[in-house]
């Protein structure tokens, strides 16, 4: 019977890390699959929560801050919003000309204020690479 309990124990709360996704209630649900096989075994209840206890403590303290490391140094590699602009190409959609104030590129469909990194002029149709993005001016080189 009390096989039963830890391994519904040990579902719900693989349930629960699948919602909160912070790899903690994991921890837990590893330490309540140990004390399923404790109980498999023959273990009376005292051993169950002894290796339920120690598994989990283990598990929460060895295991979680390698699994959150690297979780999180692949979060870091993706660039989100405007600085994944930075690299990409474009194509000059309004002539840029510094001494005019006026030029203009399409990214992917989105059609953003531009400047050459050294002042010159850029034709409309010409393909291009942004270097750097200042507020919703993007700084353009001809590639």
């Amino acid at each position: 019977m009390a096989i039963y309990l830890w391994l519904i124990a040990a579902i719900v709360l693989v349930i629960v890390e699948i919602v909160t996704a912070g790899f903690g209630s994991i921890c837990f649900a590893i330490g309540a699959g140990f004390a399923a096989l404790v109980a498999a075994l023959g273990g009376n209840i005292t051993w169950q929560i002894i290796v339920f206890a120690v598994v989990s403590m283990l598990t929460f303290i060895f295991l979680r801050p390698v699994v959150m490391r690297f979780l999180d140094k692949r979060s870091k590699d993706v660039k989100t919003n405007a600085d994944a602009l930075v690299g990409r190409r474009g194509m000059v959609s309004e002539r840029i000309d510094a001494a005019q104030h006026t030029g203009r590129v399409a990214i992917d469909g989105d059609d953003w204020k531009a400047v050459t990194s050294d002042g010159s002029v850029i034709e409309k149709g010409t393909e291009v690479e942004i270097v750097k993005l200042d507020s919703i001016i993007v700084t353009v080189v001809v590639v």
